[in-house]
């Protein structure tokens, strides 16, 4: 079966980094669409940034320029490096991953940026 597992969320200041990981199991990842997705308190869930199956990516325009999505498709991980954090990107960052026609979410992990 699928299983996909966030990690790398925490508490860090305005203006730090984190880098997100979402390890996967049961899917070939270099054969699918990556999606990260985050929601924050009160608000409805937000799409971050893509990687298709071709490499190419997309990103919201609230992230663009500080946010990178990439795979490591050898060790079945896909990452999201965020850089420059501010207050509003305090959320729970959820991947999903898309493979023929099915999606599949992880639980999510949690990021607070506050000084």
């Amino acid at each position: 079966q699928v299983q996909l597992v966030e990690s790398g969320g925490g508490l860090v200041q305005p203006g730090g980094s984190l880098r997100l990981s979402c390890a996967s199991s049961g899917i070939i990842l270099s054969t699918a669409i990556v999606d990260w997705y985050r929601q924050a308190p009160g608000k409805e869930r937000e799409f971050v940034a893509r990687m298709t199956n071709g490499g190419i990516t997309d990103y919201a325009d609230s992230v663009k320029g500080r946010f990178t999505i990439y795979r490591d498709n050898a060790k079945k991980t896909v990452y999201l490096q965020m850089n420059s954090l501010k207050p509003e990107d305090t959320a729970v960052y959820s991947c999903n991953l898309q493979q023929s026609r099915r999606g599949y979410w992880g639980q999510g992990t949690q990021v607070t940026v506050s000084s």
